[in-house]
């Protein structure tokens, strides 16, 4: 069988779990270390059909028929240990039992009498908070120890130093053949180092089909090359101990740090920019970046086409699978692309941005609709959402069983809040003729007009119409 895919949890130590005393557990066959993913307890006589792999298995064998068959099953599930519980069923712990898990590397559990299943699940939960918590402050605490040393004087060597001080291990700025240029930690051994050198040439920038970063293992050490972003094709290699939860994120926010510090000498415009892109990852709210980003207006520019995204004079772009975002700075026009439809947001500050993008996805979708090349953002609140050409079709089918002076009377009552009086006196008629007029475009239309959505539509379906009524078909009084 394949390797099972465990749960995506923080695991939990069995050591941990037996060393809580008040459960009083004891491991009696199997390896002595494996991690808990979350626990399952089942009756069934093959619990292999729901298992998902990671869990400890909770059963007081009260199917158990077979004790080498359930073992195996188990195992092959790729359960992480088996939690078994004496009595009521049995007085102990069927020694065939034990003797099968430490065939099948199947770490076995006793489960006292005194112990329920529900405190293991929640020993077992508290425990995995427990390194959550711990998982998120180490990686806060790294991602500010990072940080602090690229804003040192010499950024490269001190973010290598930090990372592999955070990491317990080696860390290198690797050229694209895989040769050291600068390293900070314990120097690894020949083979590792030789294995890294294979893993960095596995994550090239430049390779199609090479993956941002990769791992494996050589002679008990963990492996990890991370590709950095630049034309140089740099790569961040690791040599580490073990890994524990957490050293992919940090080991990211360094390989970004990194790409940043060298890449070719940027303006002053775009080291603000990578600055911003910096204190982002780090966790900054986008108001506290917008500064770094300038005062002047950004277009948010959303594109559906084939090929190469459309060339719109900005190095933001965002592309994937024939959908582009781009970020044009400095109120550049935009105009249409051949083989791309357009969506534009209006111009913004850097603190607008996320409503710019809202923007040009819906522009790009009235484009597309209207099967037109481009299509800008309009400002004017919620009427300026909807196409003004459709917007009036709309209107003269909705009004259509209406003629004068229905069309005069609906607008102006509704004009007036529903108030029969002052429409009598606006339209210099007598309020009963107000309301038998109104009853006679609520019959037409087939509407309540004492619903505000019915309201709403109406006066929306009037405006949209135009400023006077036009002339349709119907009867009047």
């Amino acid at each position: 069988m394949p390797d099972t895919p465990v749960p995506p949890t923080t695991p939990v130590p069995l050591s941990a779990l037996l060393a809580r005393t008040d459960l009083g557990l004891r491991q009696i066959a199997g390896p002595p270390e494996a991690d808990v993913h979350w626990v399952h307890t089942s009756e069934m006589a093959d619990p292999y059909p729901y298992l998902l792999g990671g869990e400890l298995l909770l059963t007081a064998g009260v199917q158990l028929t077979d004790p080498e068959r359930y073992a195996a099953r188990v195992a092959e599930a790729g359960a992480a240990a088996l939690g078994f519980g004496v009595t009521p069923v049995y007085d102990t712990v069927p020694a065939a039992l034990v003797d099968a898990c430490e065939r099948h590397g199947l770490p076995l559990l006793e489960v006292p009498p005194t112990t329920t299943f529900t405190a293991i699940a929640r020993a077992v939960w508290g425990l995995m908070t427990q390194a959550r918590h711990h998982e998120l402050r180490r990686v806060s605490q790294a991602q500010q120890g990072l940080a602090s040393a690229a804003a040192r004087p010499d950024p490269v060597p001190a973010v290598l130093h930090q990372l592999a001080t955070r990491l317990g291990g080696w860390a290198g700025l690797l050229a694209p053949e895989g040769a050291a240029l600068q390293a900070a930690g314990r120097d690894p051994s020949p083979r590792a180092s030789a294995a890294l050198r294979h893993l960095a040439a596995v994550v090239a920038p430049g390779t199609p089909g090479s993956p941002a970063s990769a791992t494996d293992t050589s002679a008990d050490a963990h492996l990890a090359a991370y590709a950095l972003a630049g034309p140089q094709g740099l790569v961040l290699g690791i040599v580490a101990e073990g890994r524990e939860p957490g050293d992919h994120t940090i080991a990211g926010v360094a390989s970004v740090l990194l790409s940043l510090l060298t890449a070719p000498r940027q303006g002053a415009g775009e080291a603000a920019r990578s600055a911003a892109l910096v204190r982002l990852l780090l966790g900054a709210a986008p108001g506290e970046v917008a500064p770094l980003l300038g005062a002047a207006p950004w277009t948010v520019v959303h594109a559906r086409g084939e090929g190469a995204p459309p060339d719109l004079g900005s190095p933001l772009v965002d592309a994937d699978d024939g959908h582009a975002r781009v970020l044009v700075p400095g109120g550049q026009e935009v105009g249409p692309r051949p083989g791309w439809t357009l969506g534009v947001s209006a111009p913004v500050a850097a603190d607008g941005l996320a409503a710019a993008d809202a923007q040009a996805a819906r522009a790009l979708r009235r484009a597309e609709a209207a099967r037109t090349a481009l299509v800008r953002h309009r400002t004017g609140g919620y009427a300026s959402l909807v196409d003004p050409e459709e917007a009036a079709a709309y209107a003269r089918q909705l009004l259509a069983p209406l003629s004068e002076p229905l069309l005069t009377t609906l607008r102006t009552w509704l004009s007036l809040h529903g108030s029969w009086d002052r429409t009598a006196v606006a339209l210099g008629v007598h309020r009963n003729t107000v309301r038998q007029r109104l009853a006679r475009c609520a019959a037409l239309l087939d509407a309540d007009l004492d619903d505000m959505d019915v309201r709403t539509e109406l006066w929306l379906a009037l405006r949209g119409a135009g400023g006077s009524a036009e002339s349709h078909s119907g009867q009047c009084e």
